[in-house]
């Protein structure tokens, strides 16, 4: 209850100064007087638990009161707080109204005291546990008493102007006025400490709890979670069979998602790709030339999207197959090293002096590569090959490929010396790829660096892919004229060294430090001049030299010639910007041995830029009969292998006694 000015009423006795509250006080002190001695005399202890705020006068009469109540009184100190604020009250629903009367009724019914007290509440459950409920009668307070506390003095005088009474009877004033506070504390003292709120029981059965506590749409709401084993059954029993390529609005139209399900959640239960935004599909941002356009094919966002850290892996191999129709059973240990834990993005393999059926080496690479791989494009000038695969979603990214070829060696009528080179540009970044096959002899130095220079100045690359950055280009080098540059082949390059001293350094060092080999390496010697290969990288060599091995053996030439091992197969590399390459891996492969020649590998990590949508674009080409024939050679291998297996197992040795 509240009284007229809004101040919450407090249950307890009053005096109020005014003469008509005189009987009305009476009253009260009787009952209060009635209840105080039946408290003292059951507990035998009485406890003030919120006094009154009367100052000192309280003090003077509590001094007054006889000896053996004194000994029974407990007093504790007493801080006086304001007045609450008023408090506008909200008309309360049906529910609201339901619920207060049977929490009267309840508290009624736990009521410790008399039937004839009834306990009062105001509705608020914050002031219910707060404040412990009063269990005795009380007057109501005037507004003229800001505190809602008894007031009470000695001085105070009844209408008549007589004193109310002497010291005679102020022992039974003071019970009066403890048994009316007494009642304050009777449902705490009673009751065991707070009062104690019966349980509320929910209007409606509440939802039944999933065994995980992470909902469905958290654990789908990018990508499939590995560790989400329900996956496959929550999919089939809330979606049912439903094609990948179901477009938000069939699934609304066909009401299949749920409320508790979004859509993009719903897509990625299908798909691991990336969902496209319609406001980007809307968007008509596609070739026109921008990098930063939102949407752009080749524009930061699509290249962030596959490469956050904008690296790619690239392998790059050389090849001297000596002309050999014969080849390896296996390339695992070629294109798929067990140094490298993954794949690469793109595979470049030159070839020289290549097998006479093109198709069939190509074929053995799609193989071996496998359908995750796709061929952009193959090129050859003579005997020179090269084959350029790439990851088949990446394809997009390419521009147009162009190749061209430099003829070395004008006599032969069959192309066996000279250079072939492939550019496309990927993103934003130009590649360069050049494999060559130099003039051979240990003393034809010379002759080798004018095949380089040759190669530089009549390479006509690119033709209508337009230069990522002219401003740092020549005329008269090739490779100045692209980001990032991969020369690789058979250079020819040998040790200035006798057979026999080559063959003590490698008995001394038969695994990987061939230093001592390098200081008479021609071509290291030449590149520190700069008279070859200018601006080029080479990375640190551990291998033993790659040329020249008896075919099927590991052992170097043993025939009358006994040409010195040389490092004659080469790859380096160079770039416009600093840091872009780095070389993760440089090393032979000696398990083939199909020709006189190791073939030689290198893994780099090449930084790629963002590009423009303007240029002439490939347009997902790739060469889809090699795919075809490549991945059923594949499966017919593995079939073969496994029948082999199985019969292996399933045949018996007959013994004839």
């Amino acid at each position: 209850m509240s009284t007229p000015n809004g101040f919450p009423q407090h249950s307890g006795a009053c005096v109020t100064p005014s003469t008509e509250g005189g009987a009305v006080q009476d009253l009260h002190a009787k009952k209060a007087g009635k209840a105080a001695k039946k408290e003292a005399g059951d507990n035998g202890l009485l406890t003030f638990e919120d006094p009154p705020t009367v100052g000192t006068s309280l003090n003077e009469t509590l001094k007054l009161l006889p000896a053996e109540l004194k000994a029974n009184m407990k007093i504790k100190s007493f801080t006086p707080r304001p007045p609450r604020k008023p408090r506008l009250e909200r008309a309360a629903s049906l529910d609201e109204k339901s619920w207060r009367r049977w929490r009267r009724f309840r508290t009624s019914q736990e009521s410790l005291t008399d039937p004839n007290e009834t306990s009062s509440s105001n509705g608020s459950l914050q002031e219910a546990s707060l404040s412990p409920p009063v269990r005795g009668r009380a007057s109501p307070c005037r507004p003229c008493c800001p505190q809602n506390s008894l007031h009470s003095s000695p001085d105070e005088t009844n209408p008549t102007g007589k004193s109310r009474g002497g010291t005679s009877d102020l022992g039974k004033r003071a019970s009066e006025i403890s048994s009316a506070f007494g009642g304050l504390l009777r449902g705490k003292a009673f009751a065991g400490g707070k009062p104690r709120l019966s349980q509320i029981t929910p209007v409606r059965p509440l939802p039944p709890i999933e065994l995980n506590v992470a909902s469905h749409t958290l654990r789908t709401a990018n990508r499939i979670d590995s560790d989400c084993m329900d996956y496959r059954h929550y999919s089939q029993h809330k979606f049912g069979r439903v094609s990948s390529s179901l477009s938000d609005t069939r699934l609304h139209g066909n009401g299949m998602v749920y409320d508790n399900c979004s859509t993009d959640s719903m897509k990625s239960t299908f798909s691991l790709l990336t969902p496209i935004r319609s406001k980007d599909v809307r968007s008509r941002s596609y070739l026109e030339g921008s990098l930063l356009a939102s949407g752009a094919l080749l524009g930061a966002e699509e290249l962030s999207r596959y490469f956050p850290d904008r690296n790619i892996g690239i392998f790059v191999a050389t090849w001297n197959m000596q002309g050999q129709k014969e080849l390896p059973v296996n390339l695992d240990d070629f294109l798929l090293p067990t140094e490298a834990d993954y794949a690469q993005d793109m595979y470049v393999i030159g070839v020289q002096e290549g097998c006479p059926d093109r198709r069939e080496w190509e074929i053995r690479l799609q193989e071996t590569l496998g359908p995750h791989y796709v061929m952009l494009y193959s090129a050859a000038h003579g005997v020179l090959y090269m084959s350029v695969f790439i990851r088949r979603d990446l394809i997009w990214f390419c521009s147009e490929v162009e190749y061209a070829t430099v003829t070395t060696r004008i006599v032969s009528q069959i192309k066996t010396k000279g250079a072939l080179g492939i550019s496309f540009t990927f993103f934003g970044t130009s590649f360069l790829f050049i494999t060559s096959h130099f003039t051979s002899g240990d003393s034809k130095v010379n002759e080798r660096k004018l095949d380089y220079n040759k190669t530089i100045q009549a390479l006509t690359l690119p033709k209508n892919v337009p230069d990522t950055n002219p401003y740092r280009s020549s005329s008269s080098d090739v490779t100045t004229r692209f980001d990032e540059v991969f020369w690789f082949g058979d250079f020819n390059f040998r040790l200035n060294k006798d057979r026999e001293t080559v063959d003590s350094i490698l008995n001394q060092n038969p695994e990987t430090d061939v230093s001592k080999l390098l200081a008479y390496d021609q071509l290291t010697s030449e590149m520190s001049r700069g008279s070859i290969f200018k601006g080029f990288q080479e990375a640190d060599i551990h291998f033993r030299p790659s040329y020249k091995f008896d075919i099927g053996k590991d052992s170097y030439d043993t025939t009358s010639k006994q040409r010195t091992p040389s490092y004659t197969d080469r790859v380096v590399y160079r770039s416009r910007y600093k840091d872009d390459i780095h070389a993760v891996k440089y090393s032979s492969c000696p398990v083939i041995k199909t020709s006189d020649h190791r073939p030689v590998f290198a893994l780099f990590r090449v930084k790629v830029r963002p590009g423009r949508d303007n240029i002439p674009l490939a347009a997902g080409q790739f060469d889809r009969d090699l795919y075809l024939i490549g991945i059923k050679r594949r499966i017919t291998r593995e079939l073969q292998k496994r029948q082999e297996q199985k019969d292996q197992r399933s045949s018996s040795i007959c013994s004839i006694s």
